[in-house]
Order: C-alpha cells, then sequence, then structure tokens
C-alpha cells in the first residue's frame, strides 16, 4: 500500500466512531502507568491512535488541584470519566490509567464510554507496597497520608473486568488488552 494510502486507511479508523476507553485500575503502585504504556505503543505500532491519561499527571494538571478526601475523590474520577468519553467520542482509544478504588467510579465511566474495556491490574497489597516508589503506603503506615485506596481508604476489586493482569507487565494480558482495543 503506498504511504499516502495507508496514512488515509489509518485516518479512516480513527475517525469511524469506534473510540474506545480502556480503563486500567489497581491498587497504588499495581504498575497502572507501566501497562498504559505498554498498550499504547502496541496499539501505535498496529496503527490504531491513542492517548493516556494517566490519573496522576491529569491530577496535576487541574485547577484548583483535586484532593483526597472522598467527595473530592469522586469529582475527580467524573471528571476523568467525562474527559476520557469526550475524546474516546473522536475516535481514539483513550488509556486512562488510574486507581479508582471504588466501583461506583468505573461504572460511571463505563456509562460514559462510547466503548469501555476494563483491565484490572490484580496485585497484592504487600507487592504494591514492595515498589512503592512514592512511598505512599510508607507515609500511610506512619500516618502522614490518609485515604490511601487500599490502606485507609476502601478499594473495591472489579469483579467484572474484562481484562485481569497480574502487573504491568503481563504480556499475557497485555496481549489480549491490545486484542480487545483493536477490534
Amino acid at each position: 500500500m503506498p504511504r499516502t494510502a495507508s496514512i488515509r486507511a489509518r485516518r479512516k479508523r480513527s475517525s469511524d466512531g469506534r473510540g474506545l476507553v480502556v480503563w486500567v485500575t489497581g491498587r497504588p503502585s499495581s504498575g497502572k502507568s507501566t501497562f498504559a504504556r505498554r498498550l499504547d505503543a502496541r496499539l501505535r505500532e498496529a496503527g490504531r491512535p491513542s492517548v493516556i491519561l494517566d490519573g496522576d499527571a491529569v491530577r496535576d494538571a487541574l485547577v484548583p488541584h483535586p484532593g483526597f478526601a472522598p467527595a473530592s475523590r469522586g469529582r475527580f474520577y467524573e471528571t476523568l470519566a467525562a474527559l476520557a468519553a469526550l475524546i474516546a467520542r473522536q475516535g481514539l482509544v483513550v488509556i486512562v490509567a488510574a486507581t479508582s478504588g471504588r466501583a461506583i467510579y468505573r461504572e460511571r465511566a463505563r456509562r460514559l464510554a462510547p466503548r469501555f474495556l476494563l483491565v484490572y491490574l490484580d496485585v497484592a497489597l504487600e507487592h504494591c507496597a514492595a515498589r512503592d516508589p512514592k512511598g505512599l503506603y510508607a507515609r500511610a503506615r506512619a500516618g502522614t497520608v490518609s485515604h490511601l485506596p487500599g490502606v485507609g481508604d476502601v478499594y473495591e476489586p472489579p469483579t467484572q473486568a474484562e481484562v485481569r493482569a497480574r502487573g504491568g507487565r503481563d504480556a499475557r494480558a497485555l496481549a489480549e488488552a491490545a486484542a480487545l482495543a483493536l477490534a
């Protein structure tokens, strides 16, 4: 296929209304951002335009900055879900990497999205705490961080995730998520 025809074919796929939100959830430090970056790379290699909305980066970009108390967290996840759905309706795959510790946050996102795929990083709490690059678990144990999902706040594991991964580098789950996103 000539290069210009290939570009036109990719553009058609990106604007065909087949937008999708891939919501990657898991406890803090379970590998959500790693999984999102790897999925993004796999989709781009396949010619499928995608964008990552990392919960931490979006939180940092919002003004005023959302807090972590339950009410603030709820508003943040409503905003994140609405933003993801808005972008997905443009025909893109939107990969959201966010703890989203309560089922209601993920269900709102599912309802808003044109198509939705939930990926659950099922990583034991002790493994998350051991690999914690931000020191959140240590600070939660010390009492300087409150409302950490899984420690001091609820983390409700999904019961009906389309893909279940054992961490951000789970090759089988990555291949499964990519195949579903490309379908």
